[in-house]
């Protein structure tokens, strides 16, 4: 039996991510976890995301089809789309944080003005109650009332039920029973840990552990228990050692060992493909940094910068934006020079030409 080799890695962590286009119900069902991100550039994360796993997908359609999609807005290993199936192994998150007596009176008399009108915004909330401002996560002003709704979304007492310029539009809502004992409770926390690793894998030890421990943001009245869940996946996992790093994907999964098509892609800087920074570097021998929060002087890549595969390789990165209608393009390389083949051309071409698509532009 052949040896796994980091090319079998690198062949299989695009292989499996990045499959055959489908339906958006059936890819957000095959990924379970869309991660978002509010910056445009040249749209949203989450589009840019789904664009390659999603039949004839423009930009902004999982927002306008939402409400009709088996999906919600919600925190996993990040904030983004779950599916509800997924959403149901993590709540109810009961017991996570104690709120004053003064805090629960605000929350309950929230929740009921919530379910009188069945969908508010948060200014039609901060009208009513007129509960003043809080800093926020990035230093800035919130409204109070706010900043509650999102603690409210948080622990599962409301939901998104849909969008408004990009402003969340909250119902109430009601999760069934927590598990009953310690076996279904392991029983919903290895379910968890498996969404996770089929998305991200195959994932070098290091990234396991770390992906796993960020499970506390989606079961935080579990969080003590992940340790000992971390020690079962290792051994439920498949797994092997390549070059010194032991890695891991789904029982029972076969490595894909097919040779790469010939396509070149933009991808996400939240893409599963380059989500994990470390697995990134180890796969591709360069290091890709998200830089849209560096100060200006400070960035390599650029604000934006799309991470770019060439068949199993990621050689560079573009960055992509509008301009009076038209797209605008530059890219950078790892070795300083594109591809010299002309089906490197042709393909960046073609892909060029799927993004102006995606985003509705002329040709």
């Amino acid at each position: 039996m052949r040896s796994i080799t980091l090319g079998d890695l690198r062949s299989s962590a695009v292989a499996r991510s990045l499959f055959a286009p489908t339906t958006l119900k059936l890819a957000l069902r095959k990924l379970g976890f869309v991660q978002a991100d509010p910056i445009r550039a040249p749209a949203r994360a989450q589009d840019l995301t789904l664009r390659h796993r999603v039949k004839d997908y423009r930009a902004g359609d999982l927002e306008r089809r939402y409400a009709r999609l088996e999906v919600e807005e919600d925190v996993f290993v990040n904030y983004g789309f779950v599916t509800t199936s997924l959403q149901a192994l993590m709540h109810p998150r009961a017991g996570i944080s104690t709120w004053t007596a003064a805090r629960r009176k605000k929350a309950q008399a929230l929740l009921e003005f919530v379910r009188e009108r069945r969908a508010v915004h948060p200014r039609e909330v901060d009208r009513h109650f007129s509960h003043g401002t809080v800093t926020n996560y990035w230093g800035g002003s919130s409204s109070a009332t706010t900043h509650l709704l999102d603690e409210m979304h948080y622990r599962g007492l409301l939901r998104v039920v849909r969008r408004e310029g990009g402003v969340r539009i909250y119902g109430t809502h009601e999760h069934a029973a927590g598990p009953a004992d310690a076996v279904a409770r392991q029983a919903r926390i290895d379910a968890l840990v498996d969404v996770a690793v089929h998305k991200y894998a195959p994932l070098p030890g290091a990234s396991l552990s770390a992906l796993v421990s960020r499970l506390r943001y989606a079961v935080p009245q579990w969080h003590g228990e992940l340790r000992t869940a971390l020690r079962r996946a290792h051994q439920r996992l498949a797994h092997a050692r390549v070059d010194g790093v032991d890695w891991y994907w789904p029982a029972g999964e076969s490595l894909s060992r097919g040779a790469p098509q010939d396509t070149a892609r933009f991808l996400a800087p939240f893409d599963p493909v380059v989500w994990d920074r470390r697995r990134f570097e180890i796969l591709w021998g360069w290091a890709y940094r998200f830089e849209a929060y560096t100060p200006v002087s400070k960035r390599k890549l650029g604000y934006y910068a799309l991470p770019l595969l060439w068949r199993d390789r990621v050689i560079g990165w573009g960055n992509v934006s509008i301009s009076n209608g038209e797209l605008r393009s530059d890219f950078g390389y790892v070795e300083s020079h594109p591809p010299r083949d002309r089906p490197f051309k042709r393909e960046l071409e073609a892909e060029l030409g799927r993004m102006r698509l995606f985003l509705d532009l002329d040709p």
